[in-house]
């Protein structure tokens, strides 16, 4: 596991230096059949991690946002497979606001087990093997674990604010809010500067399959 993850770390670093070549450039903005942006950004990262991936481990296949999909009736019978948002928070890259994220997780019967998430622009990483969790700086790699507090903090979306989640706030009593975009929520709660984050409204799980196996790592420290 030391040995995958730190080879996912690499490809999460290489999508990084490409998605940060695209970063101050003007880009074209196209819509998706959900109508959420895709940019070259996006495809670009797609093909580095879907190739290095597909080097890597070629057994094992792969799910990503921003490739085509292998049907359910085959999907399904995967034991375990890949699921990666290449370029998760693409309004905020397009905002260029920073905050946006690589997203890599292996998923095992059903459940992720491996992750990593990558911030290219705060060049900061997490990562979780399902039973530690770490931040990487500049600084170097160190363990992170949730952290209770008595005013909890709640991370909510930059982009996707409900009316369900104003009455949550509402009903959770005295607490501080912090906005932020992509899966950089899960990454503030494992690191114990956040103690919740809840989600009304939809999302799918390359958004959340990295963010989840991290958080639950460093929760069983």
């Amino acid at each position: 596991m030391t040995v995958l993850i730190d080879a996912i770390y690499n490809i999460a670093l290489d999508a990084g230096k490409s998605i940060m070549a695209h970063y101050h450039s003007n880009l074209t903005i196209d819509n998706k059949a959900d109508n959420s942006p895709v940019t070259v950004a996006d495809l670009a990262a797609n093909e580095i991690i879907i190739s290095q991936l597909q080097q890597l481990t070629p057994d094992i296949p792969i799910l990503s946002e921003e490739s085509p999909h292998t049907d359910w009736q085959q999907r399904q019978h995967w034991q375990s497979f890949w699921l990666v948002d290449p370029l998760d928070g693409t309004k905020e890259f397009i905002n260029k606001n920073g905050e946006f994220t690589v997203n890599i997780a292996l998923i095992e019967n059903g459940k992720p087990v491996l992750a990593v998430i990558y911030a290219p622009a705060l060049n900061k990483a997490w990562l979780g093997n399902g039973k530690t969790a770490w931040l990487v700086t500049k600084a170097g790699k160190d363990t992170i674990r949730l952290l209770p507090s008595t005013i909890p903090t709640v991370v909510g979306s930059r982009s996707h604010p409900s009316a369900e989640f104003d009455v949550y706030l509402q009903q959770l009593g005295e607490h501080k809010l912090v906005e932020v975009g992509s899966s950089l929520k899960f990454c503030l709660v494992a690191e114990g500067r956040a103690q919740y984050y809840p989600r009304f409204g939809p999302t799918m799980m390359w958004d959340t399959a990295a963010g989840q196996c991290i958080a639950e790592s460093a929760g069983r420290q």
